[in-house]
């Protein structure tokens, strides 16, 4: 089933683009993370132009968040004090991002941008993760699953930061100055990847602000949404990468997807979704570096009209 994506100015199997949206969301669903740093490199290695999968799965990480921001807000789960100050900060990041978009597109680096981000985000997180994981995984003993919780802290940037607020829901009192920047590092990210940035925005809530956890994934998902929005609306302005028609396609998958994918993680090891997650991240960087690296066979191709 051949559809045209008028945006990426190509033909592509809808059945295929369908499949990728489901596996990025039965991805999600597992793990708890968006799709989006999965769904723009398959599709760039399926053949459609950087630029346009960056903008495109940042529109359908916008559409998968909808669900699961409602969902913790009905249960509580959503500090909107936190959330607004990240999503003004993500605000911000996507217009520092869409400038910088614009200027390695000018200069005809965008392409190799993308991937090296990739290649350092994906790269150092997952091999993060996998130094957590793997050990725990390979070991059956788990005595510091006994021991007391430790009390969570800041980070020493975090403590630094001048002025202080109270954050009721996340039981902090911090400078509001750090969720505005941890905001605008996302959105820049957002805007350059087209990632929605839970999987960067859950560790750094947890461990670099402090915040509690029956309130991380719900303001995660919170500032995702708000900040995908803006993200598809600048593309929409500045870039005109967006292809609605690529970003239904992939919706129409990951939502079927997300929703598989959450009842497998019910009856799976926590540290075992945690390795899986981390080779997935590392063999994404793997291949992103392979692209950067390797001279393809056909540096230019002519095709009929």
């Amino acid at each position: 089933m051949d559809v045209y994506l008028p945006i990426a100015n190509l033909s592509v199997n809808g059945l295929v683009i369908v499949l990728l949206g489901g596996l990025t969301g039965l991805l999600s669903g597992m793990f708890g993370v968006g799709g989006g740093f999965l769904t723009t490199p398959l599709l760039i290695f399926y053949g459609i132009p950087p630029t346009v999968a960056a903008a495109s799965a940042a529109s359908q990480v916008t559409g998968a968040s909808v669900s699961g921001a409602i969902f913790h807000a009905k249960r509580g789960g959503v500090d909107y004090q936190m959330g607004a100050m990240m999503v003004g900060g993500g605000i911000v990041g996507t217009g520092i991002g869409a400038l910088l978009f614009r200027l390695l597109q000018s200069i005809g680096q965008i392409d190799v941008a993308i991937a090296i981000l990739y290649v350092v985000v994906l790269g150092s997180v997952g091999i993060k993760m996998a130094m957590e994981s793997v050990p725990e995984l390979l070991s059956h003993r788990f005595e510091r699953l006994k021991r007391p919780p430790s009390k969570r802290r800041h980070h020493p940037f975090v403590t630094s930061l001048p002025g202080r607020w109270r954050f009721y829901k996340s039981g902090l009192y911090i400078s509001p100055l750090a969720p505005v920047l941890l905001g605008m590092a996302v959105g820049t990210l957002t805007m350059l990847m087209g990632i929605g940035g839970g999987f960067l925005l859950v560790p750094l809530m947890l461990y670099g602000l402090g915040m509690s956890a029956a309130v991380v994934v719900g303001t995660s998902l919170f500032q995702i949404l708000f900040t995908t929005i803006a993200t598809t609306m600048m593309h929409a302005l500045t870039t005109n990468a967006v292809d609605i028609v690529l970003a239904a396609l992939l919706l129409l998958g990951s939502v079927s997807g997300a929703q598989i994918g959450a009842k497998f993680a019910l009856n799976a090891r926590p540290e075992l979704l945690r390795a899986v997650l981390a080779a997935i991240f590392l063999a994404v960087a793997l291949q992103m570096a392979v692209t950067l690296t390797f001279r393809p066979g056909e540096i230019f191709t002519v095709s009929p009209l």
